[in-house]
């Protein structure tokens, strides 16, 4: 898994880092995830880019720490992910974040339809951009009690270029 950033966004948010994996779930199939977070790395530090993030995400409709939205079944929802030769591109307006996919990701996101989308307003200045990140710091990042509380969860429908 490597972590890509994305350019287009504003200043306050820091470097924004999208991260794609899968993992095992009960019901069946693995489970696409994409990861979305903070460096942390403005003038006002991690609590800034928190407060950032919560603002983008209250923008878009996603509450923070609250139930999952099934963006599966609300066409409306202004978070898309599009999936193209091995990339997840999530757009989240003003955002457009890219990220490599690995094939085992790119096979459980076409077996669902749709992935799971952890957007977190916790920030994560380990997880540096185009770095490989260590699936034992990954697990313990987005399995952290206090990451988890601190985002958004939606499961976000897959569009492709093909239709």
């Amino acid at each position: 898994m490597t972590s890509t950033s994305t350019e287009n966004r504003p200043a306050e948010l820091g470097t924004l880092v999208v991260l794609a994996w899968s993992g095992e779930t009960p019901d069946g199939p693995d489970m696409p995830y994409l990861l979305a977070y903070s460096l942390g790395d403005t003038d006002g530090g991690p609590e800034a880019t928190a407060a950032a993030v919560e603002r983008l995400l209250a923008r878009g409709g996603l509450p923070v720490g609250g139930d999952l939205v099934d963006g599966t079944g609300r066409p409306s929802l202004p978070v898309s992910l599009l999936v193209e030769a091995g990339q997840a591109v999530l757009r989240m307006p003003p955002l457009i974040a890219q990220a490599g996919a690995p094939p085992e990701w790119l096979a459980a996101v076409r077996e669902r339809g749709y992935a799971y989308l952890v957007f977190t307003t916790r920030a994560w200045p380990e997880g540096l951009p185009g770095k490989v990140v260590d699936p034992a710091a990954l697990a313990e990042f987005a399995g952290a009690e206090e990451t988890l509380k601190a985002a958004a969860h939606v499961l976000l429908p897959v569009t492709s270029l093909r239709g």
